[in-house]
């Protein structure tokens, strides 16, 4: 059909600092989705980049445990303190690593460390590529069981879940390879480095697809570890909220 454009390789890139209490869950679900990707499309090469970013809890040797055995994986040991530098260091691996003639039929995804993508994750993304998008912008829940209700709740509020949404995440975000590059790559910031790419996309004026169908289930803590991050925002709903009881960073 008109528009469609090949893809044969999918790279994911995965940053985590002290994630020793969600990673193992999040290389689960990542590892699910790769699987049902190849079922899918068999001769899909697909690569998965771990970066540990000044890891100083256990999140490296949970890692080290889950992705033993699995070529697909390798992990990176890092001390850039940068979710931005992280995850463009991670695609940057990535397409080194990945034997296919031209960036466009790459395509690169990329979650975080404290959340779990649907089994049909790059499937979902691989379909839409294919039709033409050079990104989508997934949705993301955070957890329930994380969160006091009426914090939840708010969430939902102005986060409905629906097609074509307004909101960029990257813990749920996917990219065409040759887009990603001509747009200059992820910045390296702590924070918001998803929406400035997503911009530079829109100005380049790429394909930008918003989608509900890939919807990724992100930790609920309202303790933050990047100033302006969506632990930071999570809590800023929760300042709104008088009589919701917030865990603190100990506690999460």
């Amino acid at each position: 059909m008109p528009g469609q454009r090949e893809i044969k390789s999918v790279a994911v890139v995965m940053p985590a600092h002290n994630e020793d209490q969600h990673i193992g869950k999040a290389l689960l679900a990542l590892k699910a989705a790769a699987d049902v990707l190849q079922r899918d499309y068999r001769d899909m090469a697909v690569k998965i980049v771990v970066v540990l970013d000044h890891c100083t809890d256990n999140s490296a040797e949970i890692t080290a445990a889950h992705v033993a055995g699995d070529a697909r994986f390798s992990v990176v040991d890092v001390e850039l303190r940068s979710t931005g530098a992280c995850r463009d260091l991670g695609f940057r691996t990535a397409l080194e690593c990945l034997d296919v003639d031209g960036t466009a039929s790459i395509w690169l995804a990329t979650t975080d460390a404290d959340s779990a993508v649907p089994p049909h994750w790059l499937t979902r993304q691989v379909e839409l590529a294919i039709m033409g998008a050079d990104a989508i912008l997934g949705s993301v829940e955070p957890d329930p069981a994380d969160m006091d209700p009426a914090i939840h709740r708010r969430w939902l509020e102005l986060h409905p879940f629906r097609e074509d949404h307004q909101h960029i995440y990257g813990a749920n975000l996917g990219i065409r390879a040759s887009a990603y590059l001509s747009a200059g790559g992820f910045p390296g910031l702590r924070a918001h480095e998803d929406r400035v790419l997503v911009e530079r996309l829109r100005r380049h004026g790429f394909a930008v697809t918003a989608t509900d169908t890939i919807r990724v289930v992100t930790s609920g803590r309202t303790y933050a570890r990047a100033p302006e991050g969506f632990a930071a925002y999570l809590r800023s709903l929760a300042a709104e909220l008088p009589t919701a009881g917030l865990p603190t960073a100990a506690s999460g």
